[in-house]
């Protein structure tokens, strides 16, 4: 996987804590402002856009290079975007005034005057969104070259520090704040980027796009992007196959682990673990499309599961879900697997998705459809709280559901667009069928059908068809689920 540079300030570097500081500094001396005698100046609209924005962003900017600097300083470009808002509204301002009253220009002098003309504006308004943007691409690992983003940070620093060294003799006290208070807004931007690091550990970053359950996927084919919105619901991108597989050696395999004090272990679970090690090898089974995105879960195959807690037509059932592993073998989907069951059976309470889902149930039906339509806006923005993410059956990489222990054929089930859940796996009972070898002897072998509707959207019909059939050469040899992966392939970037 070829990875892009992410940056990170560290809370150890005094120039983190300096950044930090002028941030502060530069909210405290927009309230000295205020406390001065500005307010009364300021309309509504300028109280919001050049006391409450400013105060905002600094504020803002300080908490995420001290508590999220470390891990997602990407995050800062959103407050340098409120800040070029702010000296943007700051030029439409002043160029307002000059046209409310032309006998400004030749009170006020200096850049300002620059204000009365619109072109001048404009061109301001273009170099703020330049200035955001340039940022944002630095951010995010676009550019590499750090020194020339300290170079464009420190312009404005030295723009704002000479208009308030040549206007401090002749403004009031309340303007006086105001000016250095910019002048340390733009510093603190300016002594963030000298005390950016790039990450050298050779793990994956988050960046803007990614989501709390898997990254955004950047370098796909341009017709991933596109199919995404000529078909936007997962049902319109559902593709289904049905198979058949001879169980001999399965059947070995199970008793064999039993034999070894693994009981009841069962065909679920060398379903699953050849699943999981499709999944090391094939990463693109692992992902999932969400708000017009493919995205990657990486080394978090969350696998998903619906439980009868008693065998009864009225028998009440819950849902698991269960986080595996690509390195992940045999035996320790086995012991994870059991162990979800179960506490959910041994539980006399519901679980936390069977208390969600009746709070859900409780509300008036147009106001839960209300409900249901903001939480599905939220998932597709990737908003979606991670424990509503967790208890949801409908966010996962693989739901399987097993009909032998129903004895009927497995279920064609479709995909729910509600949610993230790219891959559906069903199986059915075991049956006998008596075939003819080659020399004509009869022979009686078992088999078991089984059906997987896929979301075609997040890989192609041939990446599908040659995890397939890596899926069916371990089911002939399902011994090798004993130890891990000799490799785990990574997904690209």
């Amino acid at each position: 996987m070829n990875t892009q540079v992410r940056y990170y300030v560290s809370r150890k570097n005094p120039l983190t804590w300096l950044s930090a500081l002028m941030a502060v500094g530069a909210f405290v001396l927009q309230i000295l402002a205020l406390c001065f005698g500005e307010a009364g100046l300021l309309s509504t609209a300028n109280v919001w856009f050049q006391k409450v924005l400013p105060m905002a962003v600094a504020l803002g900017f300080a908490e995420i290079v001290l508590v999220r600097g470390p891990k997602e300083f990407y995050r800062s470009s959103k407050p340098v975007f409120w800040a070029c808002v702010y000296f943007a509204q700051i030029a439409l301002d002043w160029h307002l005034r000059f046209k409310a009253d032309p006998s400004l220009i030749a009170t006020v002098g200096g850049a300002y005057s620059l204000f009365a003309y619109a072109r001048y504006v404009a061109v301001c308004w273009i170099l703020y969104l330049v200035f955001y943007v340039v940022y944002r691409l630095y951010i995010t690992g676009k550019f590499r070259h750090v020194f020339v983003l300290n170079i464009i940070t420190l312009l404005p620093v030295a723009i704002l520090a000479y208009d308030f060294a040549a206007e401090c003799s002749r403004i009031p006290t309340y303007e006086l704040f105001d000016k250095l208070s910019n002048v340390l807004l733009a510093a603190a931007l300016c002594t963030a980027t000298l005390a950016m690091r790039a990450f050298c550990d050779g793990k994956y970053h988050r960046t803007w796009g990614d989501r709390a359950d898997g990254r955004r996927l950047r370098t796909l084919d341009p017709m991933n992007l596109v199919a995404g919105y000529i078909m936007p619901d997962r049902n319109d991108a559902c593709n289904s196959i049905q198979d058949t597989i001879e169980i001999g050696a399965v059947e070995r395999y199970i008793h064999k682990k039993r034999a070894e004090g693994l009981e009841d272990f069962g065909l679920m679970h060398v379903f699953l673990a050849a699943y999981v090690r499709c999944v090391a090898k094939y990463p693109g089974l692992n992902r999932f499309f969400s708000g017009q995105r493919v995205h990657q879960r990486d080394d978090d195959i969350a696998f998903t599961m619906t439980v009868k807690k008693e065998m009864r037509v009225d028998g009440p059932e819950t849902t698991i879900k269960l986080h595996l592993s690509p390195s992940d073998t045999a035996e320790d989907v086995y012991r994870k697997l059991n162990a979800v069951i179960e506490e959910v059976k041994n539980t006399p309470l519901d679980s936390s998705f069977d208390r969600v889902a009746g709070l859900l149930a409780s509300i008036p039906g147009l106001l839960l459809k209300f409900v249901v339509w903001c939480l599905k806006v939220a998932d597709y923005f990737g908003k979606l709280p991670r424990f509503l993410t967790e208890l949801s059956p409908f966010h996962g990489s693989v739901i399987f559901t097993s009909m032998g222990s129903l004895g009927i054929p497995p279920i064609v089930h479709h995909l729910y667009n509600f949610g993230n859940l790219p891959v559906f796996v069903a199986f059915g009972r075991k049956y006998r069928k008596t075939e003819l070898e080659p020399d004509g002897t009869p022979v009686t072998r078992r088999y078991v059908d089984f059906c997987m509707n896929l979301d075609e959207r997040t890989v192609d019909g041939f990446y599908y068809a040659t995890a397939l059939k890596y899926f069916r050469k371990i089911m002939r040899a399902p011994s090798q689920l004993d130890n891990p992966p000799d490799e785990i392939v990574r997904d690209i970037d």
